[in-house]
């Protein structure tokens, strides 16, 4: 039994490569354009509409599915991958279990997501640019 799916708008920090390297990867994912991407710090990111500052996107993952309130956290991930059509992730970020660990561990990278970016995120960049420029 199949479930209609509204649109995900996800809210993410443009300035970071690791951010990048995870929208592009996305984006690739998303045949069925249930998935709309603002970057926080770019001028098409209005938080009086979404009633998110700019400050709260980056500080935790914020994304809003279509006619709805915005979600934070650990369920935007499952959200966003559930519409990407990537079922076992969907599954794994939507484990109420793991829900704080994952919520832990997210506000622990969004912290420090600029300095964990610096290190890591070039390279991520780089291997989902290759993967998404590679014929299929």
């Amino acid at each position: 039994m199949s479930q209609t799916l509204l649109p995900l708008t996800l809210f993410y920090d443009g300035a970071c490569p690791l951010c990048q390297a995870e929208i592009l990867y996305l984006q690739t994912r998303n045949q069925q354009q249930l998935l709309q991407f603002v970057d926080v710090n770019s001028s098409a990111f209005n938080p009086e509409r979404v009633g998110v500052s700019c400050q709260a996107a980056l500080d935790q993952m914020v994304g809003q599915i279509e006619g709805q309130a915005p979600i934070r956290g650990v369920p935007v991930f499952a959200e966003a991958y559930r519409r990407a059509n990537l079922p076992i992730l969907a599954w794994l970020f939507s484990r109420k279990i793991l829900r704080p660990i994952l919520n832990l561990a997210y506000r622990i990278f969004a912290k420090n997501r600029h300095a964990i970016s610096g290190a890591i995120g070039p390279f991520a960049l780089k291997l989902v640019k290759r993967m998404t420029q590679s014929p299929r």
